[in-house]
C-alpha cells in the first residue's frame, strides 16, 4: 500500500492526473477557509498552515487509489487535524490541547484511508458567519504589524488565497527563493511573537487596515488580469479578493478606504465578461461589447463608491481608482469617456500614492485626451530612470504612443519587446497582433 502519512513528498508513481486535478480544484477555492478553520481549530496559524499541506499531501495518494471522497473539504479539514493532534502529542505527551482536540475527533474515525467529514457540531466550521470571521481573522493575523510589508502580501497570497510560491514570485517579480524566505520567516515570526489567531478589536483593524487593503488589492490585480500563463484572467482569485473587500466594508462602515476597494473591485470585474472572446482571447477596451458589461455590479460599485465619498475625508488611493473605474462604467464609447477627468484623477492618485505604474497609466489617459507626445515625454522619463525594469507594461504603452505619432518602425521594436517580456499568452498574442498590423 502506497504511503498515506503525508511525512514526505507523496511517490509520483502512485499520484493520479484526476487526483492532481482534485486536490488543487479543492485547494484553489477552498484554501482560506481550510486555514481558517484550523488555524481556529488548533489556535497556532503556522501550524494550521502546515498540516493543510500534509493533508493535501496526502489526499493526492488516497484520492489516487479510492477516487475523491464526496465532501473533499471534510476529508481535508479531518486529515489536517488529525497531522494537528499529531504534532501536539510530540510537543508534549500530555499536552491539554492534545487532549481536548483528540476528545473532538469521533471515536469511530478510521485509522487509515479517506477520513470521514466532520461529525458534530464543534467539528463542522462551515457557518456562514463564522467562516467570513475565520478568513478574516487570518488576513489580519498575515498583515500583523511584526511583519514587513513585503511578508505580509507574500504570506497572505500563499496561505489565504492559496497560491503557489511561483506565483506569488510572480506577482512580486522577484525570484522564487526570496518568496520562500519571506514567508518562512513570516510563519515563524508570528510563532515567535506569539500572535494569537483572532479578528482583533476595532483599534486593532484600523491599525491594520492599509496592510490588508493592498494584500486583497495585490490579490484581486493577479485575478483581474494574471501576471502569467494561458488565461487572461483568474476569477477565483478576482471574486475572493471581491468578497473579503465586501465582509471588510461591513466590518468597517465608517472607514471610506475599504468602500472605495470595494467601488474598485466591483466596476472592474463589471468588466469581467466582456474582456476575453469566445476562446480566452483578450478584447481590448475599445472593442468590448458594453452591453456584455455587469450592470448591477456597477451599480454596486458607484454605490460602494458614493459611501466612500460621503465619509468626507477625501478619497484615498482606492477611492481614486475606483473614480477612474467609474469614468469608464458610465461612459458609453472609449472616444466618450471624460479622459480630463481621468487625467485629474491619475494626478491625484500620483501625488497621494505615486508609483511607475500610476505615472504609466497616467501618461495613456494623456494621451488619449489628445497629447500623445506629451504621454510620450512622460513615458521616455520612465525609460530614462529605469522605473519598471523587466516589466513588459512600459515598452507596451511606449509602442501605443509611438504608433499613434506614426513612428511605426520604432513602435513595432517596442511591442515585439514588449511581447518578449509578457509571460501572459492572452497579453502576448495582443502585443504580436499589434507589432503585425505595423508589418
Amino acid at each position: 500500500m502506497p504511503p498515506t502519512d503525508g511525512d514526505g513528498p507523496p511517490d509520483p508513481g502512485a499520484v493520479t492526473e484526476p487526483a492532481r486535478r482534485a486536490v488543487a480544484a479543492v485547494w484553489r477555492i477552498e484554501s482560506a477557509r481550510i486555514v481558517g478553520a484550523l488555524a481556529r481549530y488548533t489556535g497556532d496559524f503556522a501550524l494550521a498552515e502546515d498540516v493543510a499541506q500534509e493533508a493535501l499531501a496526502q489526499a493526492l495518494v488516497a484520492w489516487s487509489r479510492e477516487g475523491a471522497p464526496a465532501d473533499p473539504v471534510g476529508w481535508l479539514l479531518t486529515a489536517a487535524r488529525r497531522r494537528a493532534i499529531d504534532a501536539f502529542r510530540r510537543r508534549a505527551a500530555l499536552d491539554e490541547r492534545y487532549a481536548l482536540l483528540a476528545n473532538r475527533l469521533s471515536e469511530g474515525e478510521a485509522d487509515a484511508g479517506a477520513p470521514p467529514g466532520p461529525t458534530g457540531p464543534d467539528d463542522l466550521p462551515w457557518d456562514p458567519d463564522r467562516i467570513d470571521d475565520d478568513v478574516l481573522a487570518l488576513v489580519f493575523t498575515a498583515c500583523h504589524p511584526v511583519l514587513s510589508p513585503e511578508a505580509r502580501v507574500a504570506l497572505t497570497l500563499r496561505v489565504v488565497s492559496g497560491l503557489s510560491s511561483e506565483e506569488v514570485a510572480r506577482a512580486f517579480l522577484v525570484p522564487v527563493p526570496t518568496v520562500q524566505a519571506r514567508i518562512t520567516r513570516a510563519k515563524k515570526t508570528l510563532a515567535a511573537a506569539r500572535v494569537p489567531f483572532e479578528l482583533p478589536p476595532a483599534e486593532e483593524r484600523r491599525a491594520r487596515l492599509g496592510a490588508v487593503l493592498s494584500v486583497l488589492y495585490v490579490v484581486f490585480t493577479e485575478g483581474s488580469t494574471a501576471t502569467a500563463g494561458e488565461d487572461l484572467l483568474r476569477p477565483d482569485l478576482a471574486y475572493e479578493a471581491l468578497r473579503l473587500a465586501r465582509t471588510l466594508a461591513a466590518l468597517l462602515p465608517g472607514e471610506p478606504e475599504p468602500h472605495g476597494l470595494l467601488a474598485l473591485f466591483e466596476l472592474t470585474a463589471a468588466r469581467f465578461p466582456a474582456r476575453t472572446g469566445p476562446d480566452g482571447e483578450a478584447v481590448l477596451l475599445e472593442d468590448q461589447d458594453r452591453g456584455r458589461w455587469d450592470r448591477p455590479a456597477i451599480r454596486r460599485g458607484l454605490a460602494a463608491l458614493g459611501r466612500a465619498t460621503a465619509a468626507g475625508r477625501g478619497l484615498g488611493p482606492y477611492g481614486l481608482q475606483a473614480a477612474i473605474a467609474a469614468c469608464h462604467a458610465v461612459a458609453p464609447s472609449v472616444a466618450e469617456t471624460d479622459w480630463e477627468r481621468v487625467v485629474l484623477l491619475y494626478e491625484a492618485l500620483g501625488r497621494v500614492a505615486p508609483s511607475p505604474v500610476v505615472e504609466l497609466n497616467r501618461a495613456v489617459a494623456v494621451a488619449m485626451a489628445g497629447a500623445p507626445a506629451e504621454a510620450l515625454a512622460v513615458v521616455d522619463e520612465l525609460v530614462a530612470t529605469d522605473r519598471l525594469p523587466g516589466s513588459h507594461l512600459l515598452p507596451g504603452v511606449r509602442g501605443e504612443l509611438l504608433t499613434r505619432l506614426g513612428r511605426t518602425a520604432e513602435a513595432r521594436t517596442e511591442l515585439e519587446l514588449a511581447a518578449r517580456l509578457c509571460r501572459n499568452a492572452r497579453e502576448r498574442a495582443v502585443l504580436l497582433r499589434k507589432a503585425a498590423a505595423l508589418g
